[in-house]
């Protein structure tokens, strides 16, 4: 099974070798057929601390780094 990647948006870059990315997804609802955004946060890994608040990263799924931590950081999106 391919591993997920996921585009967001860094939102806090303060703990140690973790950065909190939003995600924004849209989709349109079944039955209104209205389109939905719908925003989740994840915890990635960054190694070398690399990644400041409001830039654009791509992450992709890997083993668990800790509880919340199941994303590693891919490169910086343009």
């Amino acid at each position: 099974m391919p591993k997920k990647i996921l585009t967001g948006i860094v939102i806090s870059d303060k703990p140690n070798k973790t950065i909190t990315v939003i995600v924004e997804r849209k989709y349109s609802h079944p039955l209104l057929k209205k389109v939905i955004k719908v925003k989740k946060k994840y915890n990635a890994h960054d190694e070398n601390n690399t990644f400041k608040t409001g830039d654009k990263v791509s992450i992709i799924e890997s083993k668990p780094f800790s509880k919340n931590k199941k994303f590693k950081v891919m490169e910086i999106s343009k």
